[in-house]
């Protein structure tokens, strides 16, 4: 085996290491361990980990200071008398009517990644809003871990309760058109599925990226319109997202699926160099915007 294939598949193989660990909420220094068995030593591990976890300190693709869009930082009602914070971005300029786009964060809580997103959406003609699900548990920490561990114990129904809250606050607010749509990321993508069962015809489009999904039989509640993207290496994730795409087609849902041969689960993720794939992340970005153009209108 060359030295380079034998790269390649000890990054591929710390890739699963670091999902299961991110995912099944593993020990960190369990999780260290085997990466430090894996990569042959403790520098070895660092500097592979580093390329793998999302990086903070990452430039943003949109600057929060572009001048092409306006945002801020806000709150708003959620269900059961929670006050839910986010972030919020829409074109700069006059006002005008927009649909908007609720954008989901990871299981790291409202990140300036996910931030940098909604300036995206902004850029393409929405008003984004990117709420804190963790606003009810005190709000996103800087540690991840922390923000992980936080999120692993929301209440998955009281969550998507409050995201079903915000899709119909945004059918209200001044700015937008009342049209709804909903993208999210990974654990955001899960919830994308769901708030889409719950919903009802409030939500007119979901865009889940690899969330893993509900029970098949929800899927006969679903009104939205939805284009669900995976990664071709994601088997934890795709192993739901498969008999839920037959069930939504079965109960007639208009329904995009698409899988990215040769990714890694978090593939729009550019702060995580390791497992971003510009070519998937730039066609899938692609297909998402023009969906929500056509589904908004």
């Amino acid at each position: 085996m060359t030295g380079t294939k034998l790269s390649a598949d000890i990054r591929q193989r710390a890739i699963l290491l670091y999902d299961a660990f991110t995912h099944q909420h593993a020990d960190r220094r369990a999780f260290m361990r085997d990466l430090t068995m894996l990569a042959g030593g403790v520098t070895a591990a660092n500097a592979l980990l580093s390329s793998i976890a999302a990086d903070p300190a990452t430039a943003a693709v949109l600057a929060p200071n572009d001048v092409r869009v306006k945002t801020q930082e806000i709150s708003w009602p959620g269900a059961n008398q929670h006050i839910l914070t986010g972030y919020t971005a829409r074109p700069a300029g006059r006002v005008v009517k927009r649909p908007a786009v609720m954008v989901v964060h990871e299981n790291r809580g409202l990140t300036d990644h996910i931030r940098d997103v909604a300036r995206r959406f902004a850029l393409a003609g929405f008003v984004a809003v990117a709420p804190d699900f963790l606003s009810p548990a005190g709000g996103t920490p800087a540690n991840e871990d922390t923000a992980r561990d936080m999120t692993g114990k929301l209440d998955l129904g009281a969550t998507v309760a409050d995201a079903v809250a915000t899709v119909g606050w945004l059918r209200r607010v001044s700015q937008a058109t009342g049209k709804v749509g909903a993208v999210g990321f990974c654990w955001g993508g899960a919830i994308v599925n769901r708030v889409a069962v719950s919903a009802g015809s409030a939500l007119s489009a979901a865009v889940p990226y690899y969330g893993p999904a509900p029970d098949p039989k929800e899927a006969i509640k679903v009104k939205a319109a939805m284009m669900l993207h995976f990664a071709g290496l994601d088997d934890r994730v795709n192993a739901t997202g498969r008999p839920w795409i037959e069930a939504l087609n079965a109960a007639g849902v208009l329904t995009e699926a698409f899988v990215y041969d040769g990714v890694n689960h978090a593939f729009n993720n550019d702060t995580a160099a390791g497992r971003y794939d510009k070519a998937a992340s730039d066609l899938a970005w692609g297909r998402t915007v023009a969906f929500l153009k056509e589904r908004l209108k």
